[in-house]
């Protein structure tokens, strides 16, 4: 029997698609190996909804075992062969590569944008042999919209975005490779040993940016200045006209002749009303900085929670940049669904007595999608963060749909022997939007007194305070995504996720962040030989680029052309430079090395001589270790576990070396990996011996000391009571421990 095969992005969405779009009774949820995907029949027809699980293919250097510069040979392969890590990605391929042998026609599903695009045409190019397939495309996953999708579906997937996104790729790959060997062959050659450095085509850009603020806060020299108020009739404050006084002597002149004043006279009193426009719809930007702004989520969780959402079919798609809302998602119907929600009746019911609902749009625009709104559709069962985003983009969308909040502002005058002392007030007249948007409007009132021009009010105190000017703030996470938008670098899909590898990296830190000496090494280093790597009109071009490809209006082989040009050009000068950069770049890793360590801290006392056990740094590879204090004479070190860790204050009491608690948990461990008390007997494959390991995320296993060439391990108890016993299983020969007291084989398979 033939069917028509259906290719989704990830599994949760093929869910959804298949209850959409199957007849009642026909829907079924098949599981292969810890994948699922879903069948269904509409009008006498057979379907099967085959998900990704993201990207199947990734881009790999051909021939690629000498590391050089520049290369840009390269071709699409499965993305588990490409990456170990992504070996749960092969299921998914196979899923394709069955149904792909008797699908008579191909409906692609993905995402809407550029990722969905490539993530299909990948698929149906590579896997189903097949150059073109018909296209849904939708902004929500409700069954309404869906429907709709697939009786209007276009008859060929949508060439454009396929070819700016995989232009896309090709460019990301190119500078990724080659300015990150290009960097990495430089340090090597100033030191010695391996340390790998990278950077990117919007990374390097984004991270000049951040280095920039740090040199201006870095330069920021402080002034002194003074400010001076009164407190009048009690409970209100009104400060000194000039609201910072730099000038010593002013501040004196006016301090002699009011700190002993014990009345003031209301000079003038202006009161005016202004309107507070609703504001616009959520795009992704506005979203991460409103999430950042009231629950400190950084852009990455953010734009997660925002995709879960969006798959759960509460939300529309997310990575968008359009902050417009046209008719055609139909306003009424989905307040009228968020009304059977009780936290939001009475506001629904409120917008729903108006005639018209029309919303406040903002300029931006995006052609594949709206801005982010709710579908109407209740949650089932949210986390704590997911019901926090939830409840700030429903609240934003039933907002831009109310009237304009009024407020009242005063502005009263003290005089005070000739000098003016000014208070601000402020009254909200009418609340409009602001219900709507509740705790989040942030927008607080300043009560003043009733009060006329001409009366006399009683001053209480007279306060005189030295203060200095303060350096201009830090980019906080939401922040420089914002300046990432605003400078048209990245796109809105990938700005959080560069923040977080510019974190990942060591090149940054922090909430509000901080530039590491590695992070302005590497940026300082490349401004002064290869300034293109990190400019932003050069990354801002090529994205320009992108939205001409897209729009058929140049291609992709011309964009890839250029760059090439350009990385032949600039790995020209490194390789005329790579000695002076490459001893730059050491000192820079060197600095941040030390800034980082805990080097000289004292972990215990030696065994073997007496003397201190101190944190240690290799030059030669920047990793932290413990040795002796009275090296050269005892040469005595032990390695320090990856991850998370602290020291216990104790001693081993099998060989009295340091005792390590390491992870979430905080396993209690012996740091010498050769202690009695981390033997967990013999391997049952090749007989060497077993003992006590830790994943660089603190997760505990016995692993075969004969590692990498037998690779057997075994996981241990996240929780509980753990005691190695040197025991072998009756029946595997796998180690046996005590969990609580009681015995327990590691094989999971033995009866």
């Amino acid at each position: 029997m033939t069917v028509t095969l259906m290719i989704s992005e990830k599994p949760d969405a093929a869910q959804k698609i298949a209850s959409a779009l199957g007849e009642t009774g026909t829907i079924s949820e098949h599981k292969i190996n810890k994948t699922r995907y879903y069948t269904f029949t509409r009008n006498n027809q057979s379907y099967v909804v085959v998900p990704a699980v993201g990207h199947l293919f990734s881009l790999k250097h051909l021939n690629g075992k000498k590391w050089t510069y520049p290369i840009f040979d390269n071709e699409w392969i499965p993305i588990f062969e490409a990456d170990k890590s992504a070996g749960y990605s092969k299921q998914y391929y196979k899923n394709f590569e069955k149904f792909s042998k008797e699908a008579k026609d191909v409906i692609v599903c993905t995402d809407w944008d550029n990722e969905g695009s490539v993530i299909a045409y990948n698929i149906l190019r590579f896997i189903i042999k097949r150059q073109n397939a018909e296209r849904m495309f939708f902004t929500t996953l409700t069954k309404e919209e869906l429907n709709e999708s697939f009786e209007n579906r276009k008859k060929s997937v949508d060439k454009g975005m396929v070819n700016a996104g995989l232009a896309r790729h090709m460019l990301d790959w190119m500078y990724g490779i080659n300015i990150t060997r290009a960097l990495t062959i430089s340090l090597k050659k100033a030191r010695g040993g391996f340390y790998l450095l990278s950077t990117g085509r919007v990374q390097g850009p984004t991270l000049k940016i951040l280095v920039e603020k740090e040199e201006e806060i870095n330069s920021f020299k402080p002034e002194d200045y003074w400010q001076l108020s009164i407190v009048w009739n009690k409970d209100y404050t009104a400060l000194y006209e000039e609201n910072r006084i730099f000038k010593k002597g002013l501040m004196e002149e006016v301090s002699k002749a009011c700190s002993k004043e014990k009345k003031g006279i209301v000079k003038d009193l202006k009161i005016s009303k202004v309107q507070v426009p609703p504001p616009v719809p959520f795009n992704l930007t506005a979203l991460q900085t409103e999430a950042y702004k009231h629950f400190k989520y950084n852009p990455y969780i953010t734009q997660n929670i925002a995709q879960k959402l969006y798959t759960n079919a509460l939300i529309s798609y997310p990575r968008t940049s359009s902050q417009k809302l046209p008719v055609k998602i139909k306003f009424r119907q989905i307040i009228e669904k968020l009304g059977k929600q009780s936290y939001y009746t009475r506001l629904s019911r409120k917008l729903l007595d108006k005639k018209d609902l029309k919303p406040v749009e903002g300029k931006k625009d995006d052609q594949a999608h709206t801005a982010i709104y709710p579908t109407g559709e209740a949650p089932k069962s949210l986390s704590v963060q997911e019901k926090n985003v939830y409840d700030l983009i429903v609240r934003r969308f039933l907002s831009v749909f109310a009237e304009p909040g009024l407020k009242e502002n005063k502005k009263l005058i003290i005089d005070v022997k000739g000098y003016n002392f000014v208070s601000n007030g402020s009254t909200i007249l009418e609340k409009g939007w602001m219900d709507y948007y509740g705790k989040y409007a942030l927008d607080r009132e300043v009560l003043l007194p009733e009060i006329k021009t001409g009366e006399v009010v009683e001053i209480n105190n007279f306060i005189n305070e030295k203060k200095q000017t303060q350096p201009p703030n830090r980019y906080t996470q939401a922040g420089i995504v914002s300046e990432m938008e605003k400078r048209s670098i990245g796109t809105k899909a990938t700005r959080a996720s560069i923040i977080k590898t510019l974190n990942d990296r060591g090149y940054i830190f922090g909430e509000s962040i901080n530039v590491t000496k590695l992070g302005i090494g590497v940026t300082k280093t490349l401004e002064k030989h290869c300034p293109r790597i990190v400019s932003e009109e050069l990354t801002r071009k090529f994205e320009q680029q992108m939205d001409l490809i897209e729009n058929d209006k140049e291609t992709k082989e011309e964009v890839i052309s250029q760059a090439q040009d350009i990385l032949i050009d600039i790995s020209n000068v490194f390789k005329d430079h790579e000695k002076d950069i490459g001893e730059e770049l050491s000192s820079a890793l060197e600095e941040t090395w030390k800034e980082q360590s805990n080097v000289g801290t004292k972990v215990g006392k030696c065994r073997n001589c007496g003397a201190d056990l101190v944190i240690m740094y290799s030059k030669k590879n920047g990793q932290e270790f413990i040795g002796c204090s009275d090296y050269p004479k005892c040469n005595t070190t032990y390695a320090l576990p990856a991850g998370v860790y602290e020291f216990a204050n104790e001693t081993c009491q099998s060989c009295g070396a340091p005792i390590v608690l390491i992870g979430k948990y905080k396993f209690k461990a012996c740091i010498d990996k050769n202690c009695p008390s981390r033997d967990a007997g013999n391997c049952p494959e090749c007989n060497n011996s077993m003992r006590l390991m830790f994943s660089g995320r603190g997760s505990r296993f016995i692993g075969c000391s004969n590692f990498p060439k037998c690779r057997k391990l075994f996981g241990l108890p996240s929780k509980g009571e753990i005691v190695l016993t040197n025991k072998k299983c009756s029946k595997c020969k796998s180690p046996i421990i005590l969990l609580n007291k009681q015995e327990l084989c590691l094989n999971k398979e033995c009866k």
